[in-house]
């Protein structure tokens, strides 16, 4: 399946993102909260309306880069964080990307890219994190019951995946997950 920046885009004209939940995730609040170095630099893949990125700006980090191929999601955190750095705000394939970061949080982006871009994604990661960096975030710990997006997945599956190229530091069942979607998130944080 080929999940174009049309299909994207007219999701969120339509207002068809059940996946936003209108402010920052739990688990990615609670890891922000213990990162000291406001200048690292950050990237949050597939963004959307990346409530964490505001999250982040607000509380103080200077060098946050958001991207989407979705001009309607840019266009929409544009529009609700007027103040966000212009340079900072990245309307591109994730796989076109050139650059790299301190750290990449992951919020529903993974689940959202066709299961056969799993691997690409990994080798992606790796291209992305300079050396001793992270990827943080949270994964869903389920095999849906329909076609996605979302797509599922299963523990076991993302150890064998990401333990290949990078150094699984963690990967649990999350304890802060919100309501609709306790029991069904993994934490991880990962190292190159």
């Amino acid at each position: 399946m080929k999940l174009t920046p049309a299909y994207w885009n007219e999701r969120y004209k339509k207002s068809q993102t059940g996946w936003d939940i209108g402010y920052p995730s739990t688990p990615l609040v609670s890891y922000i909260d213990q990162l000291d170095d406001k200048k690292i630099k950050i990237l949050i893949p597939g963004c959307g309306n990346s409530y964490e990125a505001e999250y982040l700006v607000e509380n103080g980090f200077t060098n946050v880069f958001v991207l989407d191929y979705s001009t309607a999601a840019i266009a929409q955190f544009k529009k609700r964080v007027p103040k966000f750095p212009e340079d900072q705000l990245l309307t591109l394939d994730f796989f076109k990307l050139i650059d790299q970061f301190d750290l990449i949080l992951e919020q529903t982006f993974f689940c959202a890219l066709d299961p056969a871009l799993r691997n690409l994604y990994v080798s992606k990661m790796k291209e992305l994190i300079v050396p001793g960096g992270k990827i943080a975030g949270v994964l869903f710990n389920k095999i849906f019951d329909k076609p996605g997006p979302p797509f599922g997945g299963t523990l076991e599956e993302y150890k064998n995946i990401f333990a290949k190229t990078m150094r699984i530091k963690t990967l649990e069942p999350c304890y802060n997950s919100i309501p609709e979607r306790a029991g069904n998130e993994l934490f991880f944080i990962f190292t190159i």
